[in-house]
Parts: C-alpha cells; sequence; structure tokens
C-alpha cells in the first residue's frame, strides 16, 4: 500500500512537488502579553480575528490559533504541557524579563523561536541586539496596531524553516531583505509579503485550472530577513541560483559595527556574481540616490510617500509577476505575454535579436517559475547561449521544452478534447461529456496508474500504457436516443430491426466535426467499445454484453472511413437494445431505460504483418488463481494469452495458461501442449477495407491457422517448432517440423520482462482497487525487430469477486456414499440447500455437432425457471459459454442466468482444458455461481438423476426436480466440490 500511496501522489501532484513544500508550518502561537496589552489587541485590533482575515482574504492555509497568557511564569506552565510553534512575547510579562523568558524556553524546547514584539516606540533604543539579554531571543518586531505584522512575522519563520528544502525541490525563488532597523522592518516586512502574495494570488486566479491554488500559494517567494553584512552574503552564497532580488538598506552592521557603505558594498558583491539581478537600495538619505542609480540598481526612499506604489513597481517589473515584455537591447517591443500560452507562441514569433536579447540576460526562468511553470525553469535555467550554434537551435530548444512539459503535465489526465492532443499518448481525450461508463472510469484509472509507476530496469526494453483512448461521454447517447425518438422505434423489433434503427439515426454535429478532426489526424485501426454505466463492476459486470467493433480505418476515401466510425458507435449504442443485453439487464433487476452508453474509441494494440494487423500476445490475467497447480499460490495470479487478437481469450478457446509468478513452469506435457495449442490466430484483415458492420462484430476478423503462417517474422518470438524426430521444440525461423504456440522465447529464455510487468501490474491494481482484479492486455513485440521498446497495453482493469471467508472442504471429510456428484476441479465459494430443479443435457443423444440446437432449449428453460424466481442446477457436456460449438454448448450468459450452479461434464472424445479469463467466466465469478469440472477423476450419479421426477422435456435436454433439496457445498480455497441429494439429511 505505501507503494500505491507513492504512485497516488505522482498522479496528483505530478513534477511540481507543490505538495511537498512549505512542511513545517505555525498553526499554534502562544502570545505572552499583560491584561492590558491583551486587551489592546484584541479590543483595538481585534487581533485573532483579523489575522484570520487576512490569511483568508490571501487564500492560505489555515490561520495559526493563538493562545494567551499574561505571565512568563504562565507561559513556561503551560508550555510544559501543550505544544506549539511560535512563542510570541511582549516586553512587560510579569517578574520574568523577556530575555530571562527565552532562556528557559531554550533550555527545554531549543527548536521553538522566540520573538520579541514591542508595543512602546521608547523601547525601540533600548534594544541591543548583540547583549546577553537578547541571546536567546530570535528577533525583534514593533507593533503599530496592523495585524499585517503578525502575518509577516509568522511567514519569516516559515521561511526559515523551510527555504533549504523548498529551493531543492521545488525551485522556489528566494528575496534577500538586509536592514537592522526594528521600526523599519516592521513596516516594510508586511508590505513586502502582501505584494509577493497579492501578485501570486493574481497569477493563480488567472492561469489555475484543476491545481489546489492554496497549494500553489506555497510555491511564493521566500524572504529571507538580515540584519547584518554577513549574514546576508551567507545566505545569498547558499542560495544563490535562487535568489531573483536583493532589497538592502545602505547602513547596517558589517563586522559588529555600523557602516556606512555596506549596502553599496554587498552591490558590488552581488553584481560581479550575477550582473542582472534585480537589486533595489533604501535609504532615508536623498544624497544617496545619486550613488545608487551611478551602480545601475534601483532606489527606494524610506521618506518616499508612494513607498507602496515604488514597492509594487519594483517586484511586479523585475521579479516576473506582470507581463513579459519580449524587447530587444534598445528596448524596441516586439510583443507581450500575459500568460504562458501567450509566451509560448511568442517564442514562435519574435525577432532573433529579442531572442537573443533575453537568452543573455536569462530573463526566462525567472519569468516562469513566478508563472508556476517550475519543470520549463528548471529544465533551462543551467543553460546559457553559447550552449548553442544559432539562435534557431535556441529558439527551437524553447519551444521542445514547452511542448514536452506540458506533455508530461498532461501524462495520466484526462483532458478536453483539443485537436492539439490528438496525437498525444498517456491521455484520455473526452470527445463529449457526461460519464464515462465502467469501462471508460476503468480506463482512466489505468492511465494514471500506469503513467504514476516506476518500472525500473523494464522501462529499458518495454513501454507499459493503454492504447491510445478517446471517450464519448453519456450525453451524447442522451441526445442521440431522445433526438432521434429511439424508445419509440424499436418496441417489439428484432435485433436486425433495432441495429437499421440506429444506423438511420444522427449524432450532434459538434460530434460529428470532432471525430472528422480525429480521422484526420490518426490512420491506425480502431476499437470501437462499449462502456455503459453498469459494465465492469463487482456486483454487475456485463462483461461482453454489448458490442465491440474493430475497424481497419484504411480505406482510401476518407468519407468511407468517417461513415465506418460512425455506424461502429451507433451499432455500440443499439447493443443495449438487443434482446440478450435486455434479458441480461432484466437479470439483474435493471430496466434498459436505466442504462447509459459512453463509448471508447481506442487504438488496437499490434503491428502489421502483410496484409494483417494483430498484437503478438493477447490475454487476460487475475491476481487470484482458483487453481494453482504445484508450488502455486492462489495469489500467484493466472493468465491466459494467445497470438494475435484476444477474441480467442474472451470467447473461450485454446490458450496457454502459467502463472506470472511462474512463467518458466510447464503446466502440461510436450505431447498435451501440442494437442491443446493455439490452431487459428484472430487478425484483423486490412485488404477488407469495404465492410458491413451489420453482419456481426468480428466482420474486419480473419483466422488464420498458426502452422501455415510462415511470412509473419514476428511469430518467432511466441511460436516454437515441434521436431518429431528429435522429439523436442526448436526455436526461431525452422523450417522443418509442426509450428506450436508455446511463448517460450518470451516466458522461458532470456531476459524479456513480460511475465515481471504483468505480475507487477495486477499486484499493483490488486492493491488500488482493493480486490483481485483482472486486465485484458495487448503485447506488441514489433520493437524487437528493430532493437527498439516493444509496448504492452492495458486494455481494462476490473474487479474479481473473491469471497475472503473460503470454504474448506477436504476430500476425506466427505461422504461420497451420499454425494450425487464429487469433483476436485470446481470454481467459486459457498454452500447452497435450496436447489430443487436440474437441467440436464440428455448425454445418449449428445453430439458435438447438434451444440447450436441444444442452446434454444436452455434458453427456454432458464426462461421458465427465472421467471418463476427458481435457481436450478445446469449440467452438460462440454465447455459451457464457448464460441466453439465443438468444444461444448455455445450459450450467452443471458441464456443460463438463473442456474446457481453449472457442470462442465467432460468430453470422451475430446480433452478440453478448464477456461478462466473470458467474459463468460467473469460474469460467473460475479454472480457468485458455482462451475464444476468433473472428468475422469470426479463423481457422478447417474442412477439417481434417472430417479428424479421429469417436470418437462425438449429433444436435447430434461428438466427434473427432486422431492428434497440438494446440498452444494463448494470450496475456492480447494477447489473441490460436493453435491448431495439430500440437504436435509446432511
Amino acid at each position: 500500500m505505501e507503494e500505491i500511496g507513492r504512485y497516488y501522489k505522482r498522479f496528483k501532484f505530478g513534477e511540481d512537488n507543490f505538495h511537498r513544500l512549505m512542511k513545517r508550518r505555525i498553526r499554534t502561537i502562544l502570545l505572552v502579553s499583560s491584561f492590558y496589552d491583551a486587551f489592546i489587541f484584541e479590543e483595538d485590533g481585534r487581533l485573532s480575528e483579523q489575522v484570520f482575515g487576512e490569511y483568508r482574504q490571501l487564500n492560505l492555509s489555515t490561520a495559526p490559533r493563538i493562545i494567551s497568557v499574561p505571565t512568563g511564569e504562565d507561559a513556561l506552565r503551560i508550555l510544559d504541557k501543550y505544544n506549539f510553534d511560535l512563542v510570541i512575547t511582549m516586553k512587560r510579562i510579569g517578574s520574568l524579563t523577556p530575555g530571562e523568558f527565552a532562556h528557559r524556553i531554550k533550555e527545554h524546547l531549543p527548536e521553538i523561536p522566540v520573538l520579541l514584539l514591542l508595543n512602546v516606540n521608547n523601547d525601540i533604543p533600548a534594544i541591543d541586539k548583540n547583549s546577553a539579554e537578547m541571546e536567546y531571543i530570535d528577533d525583534v518586531f514593533s507593533w503599530t496596531g496592523d495585524t499585517t505584522l503578525l502575518l509577516a512575522m509568522v511567514k519569516q519563520v516559515e521561511d526559515q524553516w523551510n527555504v533549504a528544502i523548498d529551493t531543492e525541490i521545488g525551485l522556489v525563488r528566494v528575496i534577500i531583505l538586509v536592514e537592522d532597523s526594528i521600526e523599519y522592518y516592521s513596516k516594510f516586512l508586511p508590505v513586502l509579503y502582501q505584494e509577493i502574495m497579492k501578485q501570486t494570488q493574481l497569477l493563480i486566479n488567472s492561469e489555475l485550472d484543476d491545481i489546489n491554488k492554496r497549494l500553489q500559494m506555497r510555491a511564493r517567494p521566500k524572504v529571507l530577513l538580515c540584519h547584518d553584512y554577513e549574514t546576508a552574503v551567507k545566505n545569498y552564497e547558499k542560495y544563490e541560483e535562487f535568489v531573483i532580488a536583493v532589497i538592502s538598506d545602505i547602513r547596517f552592521p558589517r563586522a559588529g559595527k555600523q557602516d556606512e557603505s555596506a549596502g553599496i558594498d554587498l552591490t558590488d558583491y552581488v553584481k560581479r556574481r550575477n550582473s542582472t539581478l534585480p537589486i533595489l537600495l533604501n535609504s532615508s538619505e536623498a544624497a544617496n540616490r545619486q550613488i545608487v542609480e551611478k551602480l545601475g540598481v534601483e532606489f527606494l526612499s524610506k521618506n518616499s510617500k508612494k513607498k507602496l506604489e515604488e514597492i509594487k513597481s519594483f517586484i511586479v517589473n523585475n521579479l516576473g509577476f506582470g507581463e513579459f515584455i519580449f524587447r530587444n537591447e534598445e528596448g524596441k517591443i516586439y510583443g507581450r505575454a500575459s500568460d504562458i500560452n501567450t509566451f509560448a507562441r511568442l517564442l514562435n514569433q519574435i525577432g532573433d535579436e529579442s531572442l537573443l536579447y533575453h537568452s543573455i540576460h536569462n530573463h526566462y526562468s525567472a519569468w516562469l517559475a513566478a508563472h508556476g511553470e517550475f519543470l520549463v525553469a528548471k529544465r533551462i535555467r543551467h543553460w546559457g547561449v553559447d550552449d548553442f550554434g544559432s539562435c534557431a537551435e535556441i529558439r527551437q530548444f524553447l519551444v521542445n521544452t514547452f511542448q514536452e512539459v506540458k506533455e508530461i503535465r498532461l501524462r495520466g489526465k484526462m483532458v478536453q478534447f483539443d485537436p492539439q492532443y490528438l496525437d498525444m499518448d498517456d491521455v484520455v481525450i473526452r470527445l463529449a461529456d457526461g460519464s464515462l461508463g465502467g469501462k471508460g472510469r476503468g480506463l482512466a484509472f489505468l492511465n494514471a496508474l500506469m503513467v504514476s509507476m516506476d518500472w525500473g530496469e523494464d522501462s529499458k526494453q518495454i513501454k507499459v500504457r493503454i492504447p491510445r483512448t478517446f471517450i464519448i461521454g453519456t450525453n451524447e447517447y442522451d441526445d442521440f436516443i431522445e433526438h432521434n425518438r429511439i424508445e419509440k422505434k424499436v418496441l417489439e423489433k428484432s435485433d436486425t430491426e433495432i441495429k437499421d434503427i440506429f444506423l438511420q439515426s444522427s449524432f450532434s454535429k459538434e460530434l460529428i466535426e470532432r471525430l472528422k478532426l480525429l480521422l484526420q489526424k490518426i490512420d491506425y485501426p480502431l476499437a470501437v467499445r462499449s462502456s455503459g454505466l453498469l459494465e465492469d463492476s463487482q456486483s454487475q459486470p456485463f462483461a461482453g454484453v454489448y458490442g465491440t467493433y474493430m475497424l481497419p480505418n484504411n480505406h482510401p476515401d476518407f468519407k468511407v472511413r468517417m461513415r465506418q466510425l460512425l455506424n461502429a458507435v451507433k451499432l455500440v449504442y443499439a447493443s443495449i437494445y438487443r434482446h440478450n443485453a435486455r434479458n441480461y439487464i432484466e437479470g439483474f433487476n435493471f430496466r434498459v431505460e436505466e442504462e447509459k452508453m459512453a463509448v471508447i474509441i481506442q487504438q488496437i494494440a499490434g503491428s502489421q504483418q502483410g496484409s494483417y494487423f494483430y498484437p503478438q500476445i493477447s490475454g487476460v490475467a487475475q491476481s487470484y488463481n482458483y487453481y494453482p497447480v504445484y508450488r502455486m499460490k492462489h495469489e500467484d495470479g493466472v493468465a491466459s494469452i494467445v497470438t494475435g487478437m484476444g477474441e480467442a481469450v474472451v470467447n473461450g478457446l485454446q490458450t496457454y495458461k502459467f502463472s506470472p509468478a511462474y512463467p518458466k513452469m510447464n503446466i502440461l506435457k510436450p505431447a498435451e501442449q501440442i494437442e491443446r495449442s493455439q490452431q487459428d490466430l484472430y487478425a484483423i484483415n486490412l485488404s477488407h477495407a469495404d465492410f458491413d458492420l451489420r453482419k456481426g462484430e468480428l466482420e474486419t476478423f480473419s483466422v488464420l491457422p498458426v502452422r501455415e503462417i510462415m511470412d509473419h517474422n514476428c511469430l518467432k518470438y511466441v511460436t516454437s517448432f515441434w521436431d518429431h524426430y528429435q522429439q523436442k521444440y526448436v526455436d526461431g525461423k525452422f523450417e522443418k517440423g509442426t509450428r506450436i504456440v508455446t511463448f517460450d522465447n518470451i516466458l522461458k529464455y532470456g531476459d524479456f520482462p513480460f511475465a515481471a510487468v504483468l505480475k507487477r501490474i495486477l499486484d499493483v491494481g490488486t492493491a488500488a482497487l482493493g480486490v483481485p482484479v483482472e486486465i485484458e492486455f495487448a503485447v506488441d513485440l514489433s520493437g524487437l525487430e528493430r532493437n527498439e521498446l516493444s509496448y504492452f497495453y492495458v486494455l481494462q482493469i476490473r474487479p474479481m469477486t473473491v469471497n475472503q471467508e473460503l470454504l474448506v472442504l477436504k476430500e476425506e471429510t466427505i461422504d461420497k456414499s451420499k454425494a450425487i456428484l464429487f469433483s476436485n476441479k470446481a470454481l467459486g465459494n459457498g454452500l447452497d440447500k435450496d436447489i430443487f430443479d436440474i437441467i440436464y443435457v440428455l448425454p445418449e443423444i449428445f453430439s458435438s455437432t447438434i451444440t447450436n440446437n441444444i442452446v434454444p432449449e436452455i434458453e427456454a428453460f432458464n426462461l421458465e425457471l427465472r421467471q418463476a424466481g427458481k435457481k436450478y442446477l445446469l449440467l452438460g457436456p462440454g465447455r459451457w459459454g464457448t464460441s466453439d460449438r465443438f468444444l461444448g454448448i455455445p450459450v450467452r450468459w443471458d441464456q443460463i442466468n438463473a442456474a446457481k450452479v453449472i457442470v462442465e461434464i467432460s468430453l470422451n472424445d475430446y480433452q478440453v482444458d478448464f477456461s478462466q479469463g473470458t467474459h463468460f467466466f467473469h460474469n460467473l465469478i460475479a454472480q457468485n455461481t458455482g462451475y464444476i469440472f468433473l472428468d475422469k477423476e470426479g463423481i457422478l450419479d447417474l442412477d439417481w438423476l434417472n430417479r428424479q421426477e421429469v417436470i418437462s422435456r425438449s429433444k436435447y435436454v430434461v428438466h427434473l426436480r427432486s422431492q428434497k433439496p440438494l446440498q452444494i457445498e463448494i470450496s475456492g480455497m480447494t477447489g473441490l466440490a460436493v453435491i448431495y441429494r439430500d440437504a436435509e439429511e446432511t
């Protein structure tokens, strides 16, 4: 979970580090003042209320709480009991002097700063900061009734605390303020802080949309108050690369004595190190103006009536808060930028002389940093004009830096439609407003998670991301249904008629225009996927219920490409109203009208191989394995993979299974592996540019026999050749033998990190969702041919349902004499004692050639029992839910959704491997339906079945009813299942 927290922070805050700034804050202040002073504070200035008001007005974090006590002795007692961040003491606090009081505090709490606040001007001349009395007092201020002084005192302490860390991690800028006059800096410091905060606030209000404003206030410049020459030089040298201005008195202590020219010497010192740094010298003596102007720095008279305006002008014009004025050495203006977008645009337009002028004087980084563009400022602050050969190179560097930083900022984000983002990776682009739907939410989460993860050494070989993704929000669906009056038109219509109704309907002009811009920008194959509100949730997954269409997107006529895309979106919408979807929705006690559809338009992962397009690996992986073998654990997970498009996986065809934790472990012997290996490869047929999507979701696919493909070079990474003579696999491009999909080159040989990355995603996904997860993914290995990165695309993530309170069954404790069924291969968990009905496919007349004919009979029995509110036990030969009718009965989930337990009886003439990772099985798990695989090691009491009452019979199926309830026990921990004939006796 610690790792997840780190990824979350990286996603939420990006690389700007605002959340890490100003970590040490003042939250409670102990104010030590006499009753009289306290009365004056509260009645004359209403101290607490006004401090809170100042904080709120400047959009700062919660104002510190102020607790007052009358004497130093009282303060020491309360400090023993409670924690305080700052102590402010007045001069008259009872029997203790401020110096004695501070000494007593520092003896036990040396980290707490103690500030002396004077409220009588006559006390100021008596203060000698070098005396023993002042040794333990951190600083002295003079109160004139202005509550902003307290804010300045608090911020000054916080700046001293945080400046070292904040400059290191956040490139926070620093202002050096040098002044020894208590009276003057007590007036000047509040003005300076207020102006800095107001200017920062203006930038935040004008430019920020989704970044927390209070967080960016932490990035305002730090002010370091220095009272002598040595401290000023020390702070300047320590933070030199972050200093954006020096504001200094002319006369202040140097080497322990007042020095009339300390400010002049400090200016000379700073200008020798940085000739362009803004410097403002203060003096109450008018004669110093000429001296200062000869130094080429600005002058501020301490007696000026326009002092506030002059300070504001200095800050705005020199510290990057105002407009960036593009000019040349002579002052000719080329343009003004008040925001980042204008600044980036003008970089491409200004003349070379202006570009060079600002580059030589390093004007860019200060302005950019003040405007919150720390990433850009960080990248350009160390380069100089000498690092480039021409102005063109400087300009290109700046433009590229802005583009790179923009992409970094947007990575992992959901962004509104903008043509400039259409070819950008690692963002999800919203084509229409509204909900993203179940899959869309999962993809947005995945995108944020993937870009936040640290892949370490694996990132040198494989890039993990989601495909480029565009989502049409549900608002467009609502408008489509209402505008085209769909609800009235589809009543009592067939699926074919419903498709035609949707295809003849129209979208909003705004969506059509956006899709045109999208297609003009991209030319890769596209998947158009459903994303209903109910999809991929833990309680009702709806996996595989709605439509998904694959488009080659390569027709030479743009209008045809556009029509194909629009039709695909319409058919996804129409899939809600298909009869199987209606039945499924109603099976969860929802109405069709309650469902809403978002649509995902997504880049298809893979690469072109001749006239076909497909990924070299597609698959489904689950972080929880119900059938661990050998030394595997449930938590090690399981993956089912194929080469080619993933339809073979989700439809339950032959796949290669392995545990990501043990990728080199052979679950099957070589002979069995050959028999059960993938035979056919699903691919997008790029030569089939004209097609009719009304014919079905596989209309754009071709099915290629793996053993006959010899010209697809990428298959060498996922296949091996079986040498019949040597009785072993031979890997690589080998012309003799039978080509078998083994994935040995990826899983067992070399150091390609496919399995490690897959395991990592499952582990992190499980931690992030808080439950075991299932993911769909595809891998493009074409980069291996060019010694480039391969790409691991995560297509979906959804929660699995795993009952943590697993029923534990042990074979030795099962009374098989009372059992009508026993199996050591079962999926699910729990105990049922209320099943009477049994739907049984008659084995004596079953044949793999008639499975399509069995489906409507099963559907009719299911509908009858569902309407009667009854659950049942379903038994039959072969794989339930397969799309290959020769492997079993190809029912859809909605056709058997009233079954509480499903039994798959192995076929005598064909060994069907148990399948996980399909849409069918995801629905199975989500509805807590038990699935039992019955092979030769299991028990089935056919005599008992034949004695049960026959309720009804069709050609291939019989409905039986037991007089007494069955007791069904399935253990998710051991994979054992037993059905007893009488729940009342057991």
